[in-house]
């Protein structure tokens, strides 16, 4: 089964990941049916001030704005089967943890989360205060995957892309979809 795959791109520092993430995906399309892609203004803004770019109107998949309520994945009719809110502000954490379906982006959350699909929330935020980790608890509780932006370094990375693919890479095992990646305890990235 191919996936079905919304990107929701909020005002979290972290573009990087956000710009990772969608340019892996354009690289798999093979396993995909189908990627849309919400992004607020805040995150545009975001993305101009980290990456110094607007590569984001570059991006093959289909835009949808906040309010656009009749997008395929504002119902669990849509069967878009995995969310990445990537990266995920504590603003929007907080209003999907609580139900509040706002916007485009946490209707869709909140549909994934009913309909029992996967949606995972890269937070980025340091450090946490205890509101952050309750929200982190009830989103968990509700069935979504909490995936902190934090990378790792086993793979020993050179560049900033390959520090952020290290958080991207898990993004990607995590919403199903077949990558060559390092693997701890592997001779070769398969």
């Amino acid at each position: 089964m191919k996936h079905r795959i919304v990107v929701a791109v909020t005002g979290a520092s972290g573009s990087i990941y956000a710009r990772q993430l969608l340019k892996k995906l354009a690289n798999a399309q093979e396993q995909l049916d189908e990627v849309a892609v919400v992004m607020t203004e805040n995150a545009k803004t975001v993305w101009q001030t980290e990456l110094n770019n607007t590569d984001y109107q570059d991006i093959p998949f289909k835009f949808y704005s906040q309010q656009d309520f009749h997008a395929p994945f504002a119902s669990g009719s849509g069967r878009f089967n995995t969310m990445i809110l990537c990266p995920c502000s504590m603003g929007t954490l907080g209003r999907v943890a609580t139900g509040i379906s706002n916007d485009l982006i946490t209707r869709a959350a909140d549909v994934v989360l009913k309909e029992r699909r996967k949606l995972i929330c890269v937070v980025r935020e340091t450090p946490y205060n205890l509101m952050h980790i309750r929200n982190m608890e009830a989103v968990t509780l509700a069935g979504g995957i909490i995936c902190p932006a934090t990378p790792s370094f086993y793979s020993v990375p050179k560049t900033i892309e390959e520090v952020a693919d290290t958080v991207v890479d898990r993004i990607l095992d995590l919403a199903g979809v077949e990558i060559k990646t390092y693997r701890w305890g592997s001779d070769s990235n398969s």
